[in-house]
């Protein structure tokens, strides 16, 4: 891989580090976030250690022959580490804790393991792209090589497990972009997989009096390359989804905003609109959930019910179950609290009125996914609205 490929993935790396900084600061104690990070601040070292041109410089200005093997070396397994780690923590659990603490005490001993065997070593050449396979045969060196290679080889062989295995279980089906998330890394960690394997069988070549030079410089970087770039998308895919899902909900959430807009201006409910559009979506909730709350004494049960008994009829669906029919029912509760809201919200306009004495037969929604499927309702039940009825033909018309 060119120096210049290099240089422009390290640079799109700190980018996307520099945008999750505030969120680091903000909420340091998280241990995904400090993993997410890791894995963007160690995957970026990893492309600027290993362009050609660094590893010359770094040579060059500490007088070190070779020093960038090893913090190249080092950069790998950190960013190996980081990437379990991250799993771990996103798979959560009872264990987690212990399971981060055992790759970190276990990644952390390759890393001295690293650093001693290079020094006991004897590396006065300078090979900027074929260290490995050149430094195959000798003492101490050769050792570091094996050493570094099957931690990173362990470290995306059971990440792409994990990352594979979980993203086929059925409680993922209700959050996409994890799935999707988990299914980017583990295909990128088998690529990665290729980068180690290659080297590996390269340097057993070498062993054996071989010499295969494709597996030992030309494969390696660009399964490196390819590996990292698609890990790194699926390490921020959540948190691109979260954003474009927040933004989507601003948009979907406006017909139910519209209906609850007098209530919330007559009485000083709605507060401004934030200046950065990755919170509207946030702040359009947080207003109707203020307006929700104004009027929840005029929510009528009876409208509720009955509104809600004809749409599971209309659907034909006698109760909540599972599958499509569970779906169904969702959509006839939007539908009757779409109505219920709408009336309250008139009701609410009038001269003080007895409030209704019942409770509603369900809480007042406030999960994300109840308030769109609702305002998808007040928007479908809008259009109906303004849909003239086909009125009866005129006689003698063709």
């Amino acid at each position: 891989m060119s120096g210049a490929i290099n240089y422009v993935s390290c640079g799109l790396l700190w980018v996307a580090l520099l945008l999750r900084l505030p969120d680091l600061i903000r909420r340091w104690v998280d241990p995904s976030l400090r993993a997410i990070v890791g894995v963007l601040g160690f995957a970026s070292l990893c492309f600027l250690f290993g362009a050609p041109p660094t590893v010359a410089l770094i040579n060059r200005v500490t007088g070190v022959p070779n020093l960038a093997a090893p913090l190249t070396y080092g950069a790998i397994t950190a960013y190996s580490a980081a990437l379990l780690i991250l799993i771990a923590c996103w798979r959560g659990g009872p264990s987690m804790r212990r399971t981060t603490r055992n790759w970190i005490y276990g990644y952390a001993a390759v890393l001295v393991g690293i650093a001693v065997l290079f020094a006991l070593g004897n590396a006065a050449d300078e090979r900027r792209t074929d260290f490995d396979t050149y430094y195959a045969m000798t003492p101490w060196v050769a050792e570091m090589v094996v050493l570094y290679l099957l931690a990173h080889l362990t470290a995306v062989t059971v990440s792409a497990l994990w990352a594979l295995r979980w993203a086929r279980e059925r409680e993922l089906r209700q959050r996409p972009w994890l799935r999707a998330s988990l299914l980017t890394i583990g295909v990128g960690t088998v690529i990665s997989a290729g980068y180690s394997s290659s080297k590996l069988i390269a340097v057993v070549a070498r062993w054996s009096g071989r010499h295969w030079a494709v597996l030992g410089t030309s494969i390696p970087p660009l399964c490196a390359g390819l590996g990292a770039m698609l890990t790194v998308v699926g390490v921020l895919l959540p948190m691109v989804g979260h954003q474009l899902s927040a933004w989507c909900d601003f948009v979907r959430l406006a017909p139910l905003d519209s209906v609850l807009d007098p209530v919330l201006r007559e009485r000083a409910l709605r507060v401004e609109r934030p200046r950065s559009p990755l919170l509207w979506g946030t702040w359009r909730r947080s207003t109707i959930l203020n307006g929700l709350r104004e009027i929840e004494t005029h929510l009528d049960k009876r409208l509720y019910d009955d509104v809600h008994d004809a749409e599971l009829k209309r659907l034909q669906i006698p109760g909540p179950r599972g599958g499509r029919e569970r779906t169904a029912y969702e959509e006839a509760a939007a539908v009757a609290w779409a109505a219920t809201i709408a009336a309250a919200a008139q009701r609410s306009a009038l001269p003080p009125l007895k409030p209704f004495s019942e409770s509603l037969p369900v809480p007042l929604p406030r999960d994300p996914k109840a308030l769109v499927l609702i305002a998808d309702a007040v928007k479908r039940s809008e259009r109906e609205a303004r849909t003239p009825a086909p009125g009866p033909a005129r006689a003698g018309s063709a």
